[in-house]
């Protein structure tokens, strides 16, 4: 059975990791998780820390308001599209 770790205890384990004050063997044994997995997660930690110190946050605003704006677009064709089929069935029926 895979065992889950909070985020927390993740970043605590790369933050020791990226320290280098012990070695991955005696992380390891101290937190009780394979070497690998302390290598995975320290270059997770690494390869993500630049986005914290970059603008990310008005980036994620800006592809949110654009797919807002996709989907009101999407959501208007569909209401003229659906608007279309109803005055087309109506002359049909008739």
């Amino acid at each position: 059975m895979r065992k889950r770790y909070p985020g927390n205890f993740k970043a605590k384990v790369a933050v020791a990791a990226i320290k280098s004050e012990e070695t991955i063997a005696e992380l390891s044994s101290k937190f009780e998780v394979h070497r690998a997995q302390i290598m995975r997660w320290k270059k997770e930690a690494l390869t993500a820390l630049p986005d914290v110190f970059s603008n990310a946050k008005g980036r994620k605003e800006q592809d949110r308001e654009k797919l807002i704006e996709e989907l009101y677009r999407q959501i208007g064709q569909l209401k003229v599209e659906n608007d279309w089929l109803k005055k087309s069935l109506s002359k049909i029926n008739l």
